[in-house]
């Protein structure tokens, strides 16, 4: 897409959190331990899932891809938001701030996707147990993954692409963490009206669609659960649904804060909060989450430390 305008500003300043400068050691360091346990905590799972033949089926498959895009977005946005916590004010070149806008929409897009592939997993196979086999089939599944991803790629080229066709001709200072698009969009200059009107639109398709399909999903599994007979099987499908359902109000929650906010919704502040949820909370709940809460997933890190450990005494 072609820019409207040459713009004047060749680097943003990304402030952060530099009006409370007396919180930004205590901030670097919360921040940089989450950052280290999210990228454990789901490296394991992908290490896990990827090794462990049993769990190659599509619910701890979408897990991994799950994982995948959690330690994407985290290295995106994390590196860049420790250095703004450490120097307090920092600059980030035109290009970069765009590619971090890119990389932030394609992972968390394709996390919406996948967030409602999930739902429609769990809701076949409590629902229709036995024909869950024909229903997700591999070939279902693996259309399912691509389109998670394809749709994620396809709204970060177009959103990126039409916001950076926008001239800056200043002020450069970014009121935020990292670059996010309502925050970058507010120091064009230049009408956006159009294109408001269509992140709207696209947000409301993206985040909360798919939203409301995975709580009817979830109606319906809710129904199908309370059905059961047997009370261990009560228990099993619940426990595997409410680890879902958690995370996904969490992301989709957050998410939708964000961007089908008015403008003057909420302070810089608050903003940055309502970012900071669906970015560095739910890549590091995720695989607690989705662990702690799943018996397969012990036995399978605990079958790979024992085969771990007798390598090594051998």
């Amino acid at each position: 897409m072609k820019r409207q305008n040459q713009s004047s500003v060749f680097e943003f300043i990304l402030l952060g959190f530099s009006n409370f400068p007396e919180l930004q050691q205590q901030l670097f360091g919360i921040f940089l331990i989450i950052y280290l346990v999210t990228l454990i905590g789901n490296d394991i799972i992908i290490v896990v899932i990827s090794l462990e033949q049993s769990l190659h089926v599509p619910m701890y498959l979408f897990l991994l891809n799950l994982s995948v895009v959690d330690v994407s977005i985290s290295a995106v946005i994390m590196p860049e938001m420790l250095v703004v916590l450490a120097t307090e004010k920092t600059s980030i070149s035109f290009v970069s701030c765009f590619a971090q806008m890119y990389f932030v929409l394609f992972f968390g897009g394709t996390e919406c996707f996948l967030l409602g592939a999930m739902a429609y997993d769990r809701f076949a196979a409590v629902c229709y147990p036995l024909s869950y086999p024909i229903i997700m089939h591999k070939r279902i599944f693996m259309k399912l993954v691509i389109c998670s991803w394809g749709l994620g790629f396809t709204l970060g080229t177009v959103q990126t692409s039409w916001v950076s066709s926008f001239p800056f001709c200043g002020p450069n200072e970014i009121n935020h963490l990292f670059c996010e698009t309502p925050p970058v969009l507010e120091l064009a200059c230049a009408d956006t009206f159009m294109f408001e009107i269509y992140a709207f639109t696209g947000t409301v398709l993206i985040i909360m669609v798919p939203f409301l399909l995975i709580l009817l999903s979830y109606t319906q599994i809710l129904f199908a659960i309370l059905k059961m007979k047997s009370t261990t099987g009560r228990q099993k499908a619940f426990s595997t649904c409410a680890s879902h359902l958690t995370s996904v109000t969490l992301f989709y929650g957050t998410a939708s804060m964000t961007y089908l906010q008015p403008k003057s919704g909420y302070s810089p502040e608050t903003k940055k909060l309502m970012s900071l949820a669906y970015t560095l909370l739910t890549p590091l709940l995720n695989p607690l989450i989705y662990s702690l809460r799943n018996s397969e997933m012990k036995r399978a890190l605990v079958k790979l430390w024992r085969r771990k450990v007798d390598l090594h005494t051998l």
